[in-house]
């Protein structure tokens, strides 16, 4: 059963920074594409950083560039969302997401298909 762990989630005030960790399955983490998404309430979900595992080639949203920094150990089956100068509008929930093994992250954030419980960012101003 394909399991992503979560964890890191918290508040802090603005241009703060918080870590996000995710741990997956060594069946689901090897050879795939993982990825950090967000979500605020009344908004669509958003693809905020992904990376190919165990290669490292790594993708954002322009919205994240330059602040945020996803990164892995490989060791751990871990993937890390390290968030720098956070803004209130990074305030969202996050959730951890895989592609089946074999896939790539070159082709974009649409065949995500297993996810995280969540966890919760949220920035005050």
């Amino acid at each position: 059963q394909v399991q992503l762990v979560e964890s890191g989630g918290g508040s802090v005030q603005a241009g703060g920074s918080l870590r996000l960790s995710c741990t997956a399955s060594r069946d689901t983490y090897s050879g795939n594409c993982m990825g950090w998404f967000r979500q605020a309430p009344g908004k669509e979900r958003e693809g905020v950083a992904r990376v190919s595992t165990p290669g490292g080639t790594t993708y954002y949203a322009d919205s994240v560039k330059g602040r945020f920094t996803i990164s892995l150990d490989s060791a751990k089956n871990t993937v890390y969302l390290q968030m720098n100068g956070l803004k209130p509008e990074d305030t969202a929930m996050y959730y951890c997401a895989a592609k089946r093994r074999g896939s790539v992250c070159y082709t974009g954030v649409t065949d995500f298909v297993y996810w995280g419980q969540g966890t919760q960012v949220t920035v005050s101003s």
